[in-house]
């Protein structure tokens, strides 16, 4: 569980963006988030940096890293960051081993950076330096994609997320249905990462694994599946994934177009919450039964926008933002951590295609 000063009730919220196109951003965007009442206010931001759109903050607070997701060969981006001003100092950038980046996360230790890159299907393990900056050292994992009718479809790295002890690391694919599971040593100089057994948890064929989560108390895990709508449990022990549960966020009868997106947890670790898109909007929420992990669904809201492709909850739990990547907007809503139910504020912020939002804390 997050434990946060009670002193404290204002966060540094950090916005990751695409900045190709017609959008109007330019990079990062730093506001400070006042989580008693909801109101964001602008504090810096930095340019320079193609569509930024996956960001992770090092255990010390003292570095970001983002990810550069462009058609090419991919970058992850190295900053000094400065909370007392919300100031990002670019520091270096290196490969993040494949194309189309589109997800970055950082050890417990602050070791290593890992990305997850769509385009390639491949995941990398790039090591963070002890004055934050990146090493050239990188370690590349490539995953072949399934064969059908004797020909390779595409491989589609969606995620990347280390374990609770810090020993695994989870790579879902979207492309394969499947989610990778790697031994991790953070005090190796290179090449932390081997497959660990199974090498592969498998998923249902179609159901493209993309997010995945661990609950505050380490045993049990969650993807949401882009394809297919579902959501599954784990139990977590180990290294080892042991499914459970599948719930789906579509509502009964429905036949539009979706893309389930995002997952994240309350501080707590009563309620679970999934996005969706293209036809359908929003936010779903369930409860998680505390002993043994699995969801009832409560309710459905709104993202009151279109693409919620990312979301995230404040630290203390009491508000939920939801980043609406093609109406330009992030929306603000209260979160009754009760009921686990979120009322919309009469807060937003306009901002150019948001699709990541992190807090530091």
């Amino acid at each position: 569980m997050v434990s946060i000063s009670n002193a404290q009730d204002k966060f540094d919220l950090l916005i990751g963006t695409y900045t190709s196109g017609a959008s109007t951003s330019k990079g990062i965007y730093v506001y400070t988030f006042d989580s008693k009442t909801g109101k964001l206010d602008y504090k810096n931001e930095v340019n320079g940096i193609e569509n930024p759109s996956y960001l992770t903050i090092s255990p010390n607070q003292k570095n970001v890293y983002a990810i550069s997701e462009s058609g090419g060969e991919g970058m992850v981006y190295s900053y000094d960051y400065d909370s007392s001003t919300g100031k990002l100092t670019f520091k270096n950038k290196e490969s993040a081993g494949g194309q189309g980046p589109c997800y970055v996360s950082v050890d417990k230790t602050g070791s290593y950076v890992f990305t997850a890159n769509y385009g390639s299907g491949s995941l990398a393990a790039v090591p963070a330096l002890k004055d934050g900056s990146l090493g050239s050292s990188v370690q590349e994992i490539y995953n072949k994609g399934n064969v059908i009718n004797g020909k390779e479809g595409p491989s589609r790295m969606h995620s990347v997320v280390i374990s609770p002890d810090n020993k695994y690391l989870f790579a879902p694919n979207l492309g394969i249905d499947k989610i990778g599971v790697y031994h991790f040593d953070s005090n190796a100089s290179s090449n932390p990462l081997t497959h660990a057994e199974p090498a592969f948890i498998n998923m249902p064929s179609g159901s493209g694994p993309r997010h995945f989560i661990f609950h505050p108390n380490g045993k049990y895990a969650y993807v949401i599946q882009e394809l297919d709508g579902g959501i599954t449990s784990f139990d977590y022990k180990d290294g080892r994934l042991s499914p459970k549960q599948t719930v789906s966020i579509l509502p009964a009868g429905f036949e539009g177009k979706f893309g389930a997106a995002d997952i994240h947890i309350s501080p707590d670790g009563r309620f679970l919450y999934g996005s969706n898109r293209i036809d359908i909007n929003e936010i779903v929420i369930y409860s998680i039964d505390q002993n043994t992990g699995k969801l009832t669904f409560v309710a459905r809201q709104s993202s009151l926008g279109k693409t919620p492709r990312n979301f995230v909850i404040d630290p203390t739990g009491n508000f939920l933002l939801v980043a609406n990547q093609d109406t330009d907007d992030i929306i603000v809503f209260n979160r009754n951590p009760k009921t686990g139910l979120l009322t919309p504020t009469d807060i937003s912020l306009k901002i150019g295609r948001p699709v990541c939002l992190k807090f530091v804390y």
